[in-house]
């Protein structure tokens, strides 16, 4: 927590938390927290800063986006909304960090954006759309995105993820993938 005279915590010393708790889940602590939280990978490389409204809500979904980036957790909590302490504080965790992470860097869209499944499609895939009517696109797009989102599934069941992932339906129209 904030200390009364608004110091910025040295992110050097916050505890590490694991990004799963023992049973396979997102700490439920952090359900409706407001914060700024630093994702670190599995030899505890800082991949990522950023903050929220509700915390829980962002490493769910940077679990399905980044998941093989996701196994601990640095966090800074504050009570009321305030995007400028909010940004400070994240900045001065970069900073400090000494090196902009990838995921605030060249690879930010894939932290912070929907994952676009039609990257994935094959040649024949392709062919098929371009030749396709608007309501056969829409087919395949939702195709590839249930393709891309079972492989994602298993990748998190294979890591033990036990934290309900649901993804919004009309986005997988689209061919893009985030949760609800």
């Amino acid at each position: 927590m904030l200390t009364s005279d608004n110091q910025i915590p040295s992110l050097r010393d916050l505890e590490f938390i694991p990004y799963l708790d023992e049973t396979g889940n997102l700490p439920e602590i952090l359900q409706k927290k407001i914060g700024v939280y630093a994702i670190f990978d599995q030899d505890k490389t800082l991949k990522f800063v950023n903050y929220s409204r509700d915390i829980y809500v962002s490493l769910k979904q940077h679990l399905v986006r980044q998941h093989q980036s996701c196994y601990w957790l640095k966090i800074e909590t504050i009570e009321k909304p305030d995007r400028s302490r909010l940004e400070t504080i994240r900045k001065a965790w970069i900073e400090e960090n000494g090196v902009t992470p990838v995921g605030n860097g060249e690879q930010e869209n894939l932290w912070i954006q929907p994952i676009d499944a039609k990257i994935t499609m094959t040649e024949a895939e392709q062919l098929e759309y371009e030749q396709s009517e608007e309501l056969g696109k829409t087919k395949i797009l939702k195709k590839i995105a249930r393709r891309v989102e079972a492989k994602i599934k298993d990748e998190l069941e294979s890591r033990g993820v036990k934290t309900e992932i649901r993804f919004n339906p009309k986005l997988k129209e689209k061919g893009l993938l985030d949760i609800k």
